[in-house]
């Protein structure tokens, strides 16, 4: 039997807490669907102002550092292939899963109508023994998770919307990364060098961390399962009852 053609969505939306969450975790994939014609906009909730544990840093350091670690995201995202930056300007470490953060969401994904939205698992608070999950991330992710269903394809959820223009609109796919339970791999084999490119432009938060070997040993191990080069692994929700394109 062949290989079922794999899916890439036309548009896709991708939410995430803070700059650089995007590269160390999809942005494989986010560029393998860029190379084949998707329109993807990358949100990011905060501009990552709380990103920095040196002494000498206070908290008029902020601006500059928010400043900084947006500018590194646009250039990150140029290496992917993605076009449109959005930064709502939360502030980070300070995220909560607010009314008014999923109706920004819900604006966001009535204005711009993916096809697929990418972002966190909410559930996932600990990873093996020696990561527990920023809430940030938590909370972004919680959030994006309920303007996708039902707040943005529901008429009357956030009815003022309506008077801005923003009709309803259902997201097809909604792609979850960091998931206990992924049923989805993308084979990121082709796009990996452009993945550690991208991550790379985070000049603020990579110091003398070994980005090629980590994310190189990372990809390989999410692909083992798989029998593939190197992958991402998502736990997807099909939204909508439409038949997929081919």
């Amino acid at each position: 039997m062949p290989r079922k053609k794999e899916y890439i969505p036309q548009s896709a939306m991708s939410i995430q807490a803070h700059p650089d969450d995007q590269e160390f975790t999809i942005a494989g994939t986010l560029a393998k669907w860029a190379r084949a014609g998707c329109a993807i906009v990358s949100v990011v909730v905060t501009s990552g102002d709380a990103g920095s544990n040196e002494p000498s840093k206070s908290a008029d350091f902020k601006p500059t550092l928010a400043h900084l670690r947006e500018e590194e995201q646009k250039a990150a995202n140029a290496v992917l292939g993605i076009q449109e930056t959005v930064f709502l300007h939360y502030p980070d470490g300070e995220l909560e899963p607010t009314l008014a953060l999923r109706k920004e969401l819900t604006r966001l994904i009535r204005r711009y109508r993916p096809e697929a939205v990418v972002t966190g698992d909410p559930t996932r608070r600990f990873f093996g023994n020696n990561y527990v999950n920023h809430p940030d991330h938590r909370a972004a992710a919680s959030a994006a998770c309920d303007a996708v269903f039902p707040s943005a394809g529901t008429r009357l959820i956030f009815t003022d919307l309506l008077a801005e223009g923003l009709e309803p609109h259902n997201v097809k796919r909604l792609y979850l990364h960091g998931s206990t339970e992924p049923d989805t791999w993308v084979d990121t084999s082709t796009t990996l060098d452009t993945k550690i490119a991208a991550l790379k432009k985070h000049r603020s938060q990579i110091g003398d961390w070994d980005v090629d070997k980590e994310m190189r040993a990372w990809a390989a191990e999410t692909g083992k399962e798989k029998h593939l080069p190197a992958a991402e692994a998502f736990k997807v929700m099909r939204i909508t009852a439409e038949e997929d394109r081919p």
